[in-house]
């Protein structure tokens, strides 16, 4: 481990606290522009997202229906009622999205893997950098107003579902995360920049309990005005 991944991890409560959790309960609410440019509607009512901490698996409900959630994992996305009876399944779902611009409609499995892996991700930020066949490197820092962000540069292993390829997150004067850059390969690769807010203290873990993600302009610049996703986040529960 670099010695910036070190601090950020202790900053974040420490692989200690990490281990003795094996899921993650929150409730969410989102919202943004990116679900009406894929033909979506976006209710405004609250659900409940539930990861596994140390393996790539996540759903979300109610979704499409008071008595759906959705089931995800990198190789597999389903909607299943809540006893666990199929309703929809895609396997590979990654191809499903092959020669999508930002602008391509998707269907409801599409967000069902969308929804999957971005919040397996955020939520599991920056303990998933130790899992194995992640590579973390250290990176320029970056200039935010009066403060000077850590960087580091993650390269995810083939079989994690995620934005990118290659990520970037940056860490405050604190080592806590601020800032997150990638490309939403999933619709036509544009690059993006999450914003975190509002940090607090769930059993020994660091959250953001805002998430504000923005078009990234080609000087690394967030376009305030394309709001594409916004994601409160409370009741954290581990398990």
């Amino acid at each position: 481990m670099n010695a910036l991944l070190a601090r950020v991890i202790e900053a974040h409560g420490g692989m200690d606290h990490w281990m003795r959790h094996s899921t993650l309960t929150a409730t969410i609410v989102t919202g943004g522009g990116l679900w009406a440019m894929k033909g979506l509607v976006q209710e405004p009512n609250p659900r409940t997202m539930r990861i596994s901490l140390h393996e790539q698996r996540a759903s979300v409900g109610p979704f499409g229906g008071p008595d759906l959630r959705t089931e995800f994992t990198p190789h597999r996305v389903a909607i299943v009622t809540c006893e666990g009876a199929l309703v929809q399944e895609r396997l590979t779902p990654r191809d499903s999205f092959s020669g999508h611009t930002m602008n391509t409609p998707w269907d409801p499995l599409h967000r069902a893997y969308f929804n999957g892996y971005a919040m397996w991700t955020y939520l599991t930020t920056p303990f998933f950098m130790l899992m194995p066949g992640f590579q973390v490197r250290e990176i320029e820092p970056w200039k935010e107003g009066s403060e000077t962000w850590h960087g580091l540069r993650v390269r995810f292993p083939e079989d994690v579902a995620t934005h990118s390829t290659e990520q970037d997150f940056y860490f405050g004067p604190d080592f806590l995360l601020r800032r997150h850059d990638y490309l939403v390969d999933v619709s036509g690769a544009f690059g993006a920049t999450q914003y975190v807010h509002d940090t607090i203290d769930v059993d020994g873990i660091k959250y953001p309990t805002r998430r504000r993600a923005y078009l990234r302009g080609p000087d690394g610049q967030p376009v305030r005005d394309v709001l594409l996703v916004s994601i409160d986040l409370s009741d954290f529960r581990f398990a």
